[in-house]
């Protein structure tokens, strides 16, 4: 299941308390304190990870506990420091405070660590207190609570195409054509239900990450079907395919459908407005559809690239544009 929002309680580990120990050595009846401190809180790290791609995986819980550290020991024995928690989230998380509304960290990059909640530092032993005035002291620190902090993690995919249309505008098709990703696609509005990345192969050397986003409809900016929910996921992309459905069954004039994705945009803000686009005409593939993406092309003012998933209409072109966005491959092949 598709969970890109969150709310969790973060809390680092106690520190353990200091111990209040006196040497009982045979010869020593007289020894001196020799109580340990405490071992140090775990923190809370979260760390993006390649092998997710949703927060599905943190929803089971409402709040995650670092372990306390070990309490002090005699013989001057500290107590052992507890391990970190660490939390593996998809690249592309933004952490925001939830008391505060600030960002904390934008998790963007692969392998990307931030300590969301730091644990508490272990008590001092009563060694520490022996002084000239108080050879015996008989007290130790407690150890600090650990940091406790509520956050919403928000998850903004990172990809460098978006496509963006109505619904039926054939863009899980054509993920589907020019990559290994595997969308729904069925006759009926709204097949998809949660964004899907693939990844498009330029070369050998390099790849375009692409998101399919659910289809957008009038008011997706309020509200309105799922298109308010999604739009983020093209917050991060450099460009973005604008797919329209020029085919003679389209269920809105392919102009209409034009003038309403890019108002939606435009009303979004983000900039995507102002993003790099190409105006794709999709399912051309006969003389009614062919005449609908002319019409597209000359009542926007805008160049048209016309294609088929069916038949690979003007796909090679299609895949020259995407090179313009592709970033290198390095090691495994990335997820599809």
């Amino acid at each position: 299941m598709f969970l890109d929002e969150i709310e969790l309680l973060f809390r680092g580990g106690k520190g353990g308390d200091g111990a209040v120990s006196f040497r009982r050595e045979k010869y020593q009846p007289r020894g001196g304190p020799d109580g340990g401190d405490g071992g140090d809180g775990g923190d809370v790290i979260l760390r993006t990870s390649v092998h997710e791609n949703t927060l599905h995986h943190l929803a089971g819980r409402r709040r995650f506990e670092a372990n306390a550290g070990q309490p002090g020991k005699s013989s001057d024995m500290g107590g052992k420091d507890a391990e970190d928690l660490v939390l593996d989230v998809p690249i592309g998380t933004v952490l925001i405070d939830s008391e505060r509304g600030n960002t904390l960290k934008d998790l963007d990059r692969e392998s990307l660590e931030f300590v969301v909640a730091r644990g508490g530092k272990g008590g001092r032993g009563n060694a520490r207190f022996s002084s000239a005035i108080d050879r015996a002291p008989r007290h130790a620190e407690p150890g600090q609570d650990g940091e406790e902090r509520r956050v919403r993690l928000s998850l903004k995919l990172i990809a460098e195409v978006g496509l963006v249309g109505l619904p039926n505008a054939g863009k899980s098709t054509l993920l589907a054509t020019i990559s290994r990703a595997r969308p729904k696609i069925a006759a009926y509005a709204f097949t998809t239900l949660e964004p899907c990345l693939g990844i498009v192969r330029i070369d050998e050397n390099r790849h375009v990450v692409v998101a399919d986003i659910p289809g957008l409809i009038d008011g997706a900016h309020e509200g309105r079907g799922l298109g308010l929910q999604f739009l983020k996921h093209v917050e991060r992309t450099q460009a973005l395919l604008h797919l329209v459905d020029c085919s003679s069954t389209a269920d809105v004039d392919p102009v209409v459908a034009r003038a309403t994705v890019l108002e939606e945009l435009v009303s979004y803000g983000a900039g995507l407005a102002e993003r790099a686009r190409l105006l794709v005409a999709t399912k051309v593939e006969d003389d009614d559809s062919r005449a609908n993406a002319a019409r597209l092309a000359q009542e926007s003012g805008e160049a048209v690239l016309s294609i088929s998933a069916a038949t690979r209409l003007g796909l090679p072109a299609l895949l020259t544009w995407l090179a313009n966005y592709s970033r290198p491959s390095r090691g495994a092949t990335p997820p599809a």
